[in-house]
């Protein structure tokens, strides 16, 4: 009876981690809809979610659930590819996640923070179907090091405003608004993420689409 006990009380220590590392209600909801987590891809890339804390443009926490990054197969591959190209000529550097794909009504609550001032420009609408993180087609990242810390891009992600643009790098370095490694940084990542088949977004360094909202709207479901 005393080895029964003990054999059960054994399989319930084993069975609470596994239990504990069950995927959440956001994650199962993202596989249903045909989204694969990026680390069954890339299982190297840190991921830090900011809208899973309140240290971003909202201030507050919109993932209330979800720790994982997810994305629509074909940029989870095209990501997977682009820390490839990343790791050959830096090794010592590592592609790190900010933001992947991005619910609906999680971009509605983004959307009605912003909404009637001039920071609208960063968000897309979701009346006008979203943007391509609702899609699970787009990737918010960074650069960072071997310790998984971010290296110098000039201003932190979510900025919302010109220091953030890439269009101008140049006269934000002549500005010191931004220091040259900055803009250094940020080609170099802009670099990599564009051989693997991204396109970068004039606002925001950090931001990378794999396809066209057009063709988005045209072929995809936004994620529910």
């Amino acid at each position: 009876m005393k080895q029964l006990l003990t054999l059960c009380l054994l399989l319930g220590s084993l069975a609470a981690p596994l239990h504990a590392q069950q995927p959440s209600a956001t994650a199962r909801s993202m596989a249903k809809q045909g989204l694969v987590d990026i680390h069954e891809l890339a299982p190297d890339i840190p991921v830090s979610l900011m809208y899973a804390r309140a240290d971003n443009f909202t201030g507050k926490v919109l993932y209330k659930d979800l720790k994982e990054a997810y994305l629509h197969p074909k940029a989870a591959k095209a990501l997977a590819k682009a820390q490839q190209i990343l790791k050959k000529s830096h090794p010592e550097l590592t592609l790190k996640v900010y933001d992947a794909a991005r619910p609906m009504h999680i971009q509605q609550i983004m959307w009605n923070v912003v909404a009637g001032t001039p920071k609208n420009i960063y968000v897309s609408n979701p009346k006008n179907g979203g943007g391509m993180h609702n899609y699970g087609m787009a990737v918010d990242l960074t650069l960072a090091d071997a310790k998984g810390d971010s290296i110098p891009m000039g201003t932190l992600i979510d900025h919302l405003g010109p220091a953030a643009h890439i269009d101008k790098e140049a006269l934000l370095v002549q500005k010191k608004v931004i220091s040259a490694e900055a803009k250094r940084n940020r080609e170099l990542l802009r670099s990599v993420m564009k051989q693997a088949g991204f396109k970068p977004l004039r606002t925001e360094w950090w931001h990378f689409n794999l396809i066209s909202r057009a063709q988005a709207k045209a072929y995809y479901k936004p994620i529910k």
